[in-house]
């Protein structure tokens, strides 16, 4: 009879330590799972962690520096990003290239959209892969994405480009933003470096978290965007009087002989 009662009272001890240990499982899954959520909250409050922000939300654009120190691609020509007019804005400045890692490239880009703005880099615009740095805005709070487009028929992909030191800011309809694109090289080797892209810049809608079709607005040819002066037309104004007597000598010439 003792012997018994013995073995209930094992049965039962078995009973709650499989129910204690069962409870404290759910608990510690519960705590697992209510932790990956917050860390997900959390990467979907600043990117996914190719992104990182810079803790100075300020942005500041303007043309100085252009063709000196950075360069500068814009429509209108010349236009003044920090003047309130329509203008659409990037400047590139890059690092001393270094194989294999590439050069950084510091962007900044401004221009005005209800949805997006974004600058890309390509070989060549109509074949390949455009990659785009997208600055956006979803009913006033500013947003960045990164993204790739089919040159042939136009379709967007995410894809996971390293970005840093992101600052962005929305005004109206007005978008500006920094950022640091770094291990920038347009060959496929690692054993060399080219900084020699095309620069795309345009725009395009938002719609919730979706994004719409990349319109370009400017295609800059092909630039070194390590050279600030890669845009700059060489010939000047003051070259163009010497160029007008050249041109008469030439064709007074064959006047005099005839004579």
């Amino acid at each position: 009879m003792h012997t018994e009662q013995q073995r209930q009272l094992s049965r039962e001890h078995s009973r709650a330590s499989t129910s204690h240990t069962y409870s404290s499982g759910m608990e510690r899954g519960l705590i697992l799972l209510v932790s990956a959520l917050m860390a997900f909250m959390a990467a979907g409050v600043q990117g996914t962690f190719h992104l990182s922000f810079a803790n100075n939300t300020e942005v500041n654009i303007t043309r100085n520096g252009c063709g000196v120190s950075k360069l500068c691609v814009e429509t209108p020509n010349d236009c003044d990003p920090a003047a309130n007019s329509t203008c659409l804005f990037a400047s590139l400045t890059a690092s001393t290239p270094m194989a294999p890692n590439g050069t950084v490239l510091s962007v900044e880009l401004r221009g005005e959209s209800m949805g997006y703005i974004a600058l890309g880099l390509t070989q060549n615009a109509s074949e390949g892969i455009t990659a785009l740095f997208i600055c956006a805005q979803n009913n006033g709070s500013f947003f960045f994405r990164t993204m790739t487009r089919n040159n042939t028929d136009g379709m967007l992909s995410s894809v996971e480009t390293i970005v840093r030191e992101i600052r962005g800011m929305v005004v109206g309809n007005v978008i500006k933003c920094e950022y640091d694109i770094p291990n920038v090289n347009a060959t496929s080797t690692r054993t060399s470096h080219s900084t020699t892209f095309q620069v795309l810049l345009g725009n395009g809608t938002v719609n919730g978290t979706a994004l719409g079709r990349f319109n370009t607005v400017l295609n800059s040819g092909t630039l070194n965007v390590a050279d600030p002066n890669s845009n700059t037309v060489t010939t000047s104004g003051a070259d163009r009087p010497h160029a007008v007597l050249l041109l008469l000598t030439v064709l007074t010439v064959p006047l005099m002989l005839r004579a």
